[in-house]
């Protein structure tokens, strides 16, 4: 039902320190700037960061991930090592380093089988929830699946268009939190259907026209479905 992840957007009272690190640090080419947003192009999605001046506001304390390539890994973590207290975690063959941006989100970049060269995609976002259950047939019904559930029974994985994480509040790797209040954007042949999907559960249908819908999950996390 929804296709690819357009865009994940972020909490920032400062863009200028968000500008130097996601530009300068992480190499992400700036696609359109304005007073209050700065949008990063991440592969096919974008990384918008916004200060809070109206509705939807970005995420708080939102932990995701970019996918890089797997032979980079060695020559980002030696570069960002001089300025930064990584940690890293393996899943399978593939290992992952995490960080922190200057609006303490936590960011990871993991070794993934993209072309590159540098961020190429997010694969990862992961949405702080009340109820677990709640969540995850509120997903499901927007064609997510469910592909583990974490031993802690605090957390679930899904996947779709990208991996979602949904996490009752807890602590992960490197001291992540699920973020509130984020916004995404995902693509769609069908917004209506999206909306049809999920009606009876969303706080809130806050748009919905021909070509998009924007709609509050049932804890509070902003969606929009576009078929542009």
């Amino acid at each position: 039902m929804l296709t690819r992840l357009a865009w994940l957007a972020l909490e920032a009272t400062d863009l200028e320190p968000v500008r130097k690190f996601y530009a300068e640090r992480l190499g992400l080419t700036v696609r359109a700037q304005r007073a209050d947003e700065l949008v990063f192009a991440a592969g096919e999605a974008d990384l918008v960061c916004r200060r809070p001046d109206a509705f939807p506001r970005g995420g708080l304390h939102t932990h995701y991930a970019f996918s890089i390539p797997a032979g980079e890994y060695d020559d980002w973590w030696a570069r960002l090592a001089t300025t930064y207290d990584l940690e890293e975690a393996q899943f399978g063959s593939a290992r992952s380093l995490y960080l922190y941006d200057p609006e303490e989100n936590c960011v990871e970049l993991g070794q993934r089988d993209v072309a590159g060269p540098g961020i190429d995609g997010i694969f990862e976002v992961v949405l702080e929830v009340e109820s677990l259950e709640r969540a995850r047939e509120f997903y499901e019904d927007l064609g997510f699946e469910t592909v583990d559930t974490g031993d802690d029974r605090k957390r679930v994985r899904l996947h779709g268009p990208m991996a979602l994480e949904l996490w009752e509040p807890h602590l992960g790797i490197a001291d992540a939190r699920g973020g509130v209040h984020v916004d995404l954007g995902f693509e769609t042949a069908a917004p209506e259907a999206a909306l049809d999907a999920v009606a009876d559960r969303v706080r809130s249908v806050e748009r919905a026209s021909d070509d998009a819908v924007v709609v509050r999950d049932p804890d509070g996390h902003f969606l929009t479905f576009t078929s542009a």
